[in-house]
């Protein structure tokens, strides 16, 4: 039934868009406890001393990792060790879900930092560009990074971005808007 009056006069309206957005909302959910109860058990394995946060954000669940010294560890150079956490989380959350999972992790307020400095390099760059009316290639990204850069861009009037080459070296380049 689509929808209406049902014999005895109850609604028969289908759950529409609240519904659907709060089985979305708890796959969320569920999917960042699972990732929480992931990362526990390594932190137990390291014995590495941090608290699990977790928060839904948009269209995906958030999981940090809170608390220094070996935690810190865990990010790695540039964030590799991170990336790499981030995706064995993913898969974590897909075998305990499973649903293909978006989840971003966030170790010691890494992410954070490194989105703000992002921001700055790409409103730098665009500004730059503007100045002097050359195009400026940045150092290679991975696709989190080139994201923040691009968005940082988009805001400044007289500037564009795009992205060049292929994975591991792929770019951010940023000229003027023509």
């Amino acid at each position: 039934m689509a929808g209406g009056e049902s014999a005895d006069g109850s609604s028969t309206a289908p759950a529409g868009g609240r519904r659907s957005a709060e089985s979305a909302h708890d796959l969320l959910v569920a999917e960042g406890d699972a990732a929480g109860d992931y990362l526990e058990r390594l932190l137990d394995i390291l014995d590495f001393d941090g608290d699990i946060d977790l928060d839904v954000e948009g269209e995906r669940a958030v999981v940090s990792i809170l608390g220094g010294g070996d935690v810190d560890r865990l990010v790695g150079e540039r964030g590799e060790v991170l990336d790499a956490l981030q995706e064995l989380t993913r898969l974590a959350a897909l075998a305990e879900t499973g649903q293909r999972s978006r989840l971003m992790l966030d170790i010691a307020g890494y992410r954070a930092r490194r989105r703000s400095e992002l921001a700055e390099v790409g409103r730098k760059a665009a500004e730059e560009v503007i100045a002097s009316g050359e195009v400026q290639k940045l150092s290679p990204m991975n696709p989190f990074e080139r994201k923040i850069v691009h968005d940082a861009v988009g805001l400044v009037e007289g500037a564009t971005s795009s992205s060049e080459g292929e994975e591991p070296r792929r770019r951010v380049v940023v000229s003027p808007a023509s």
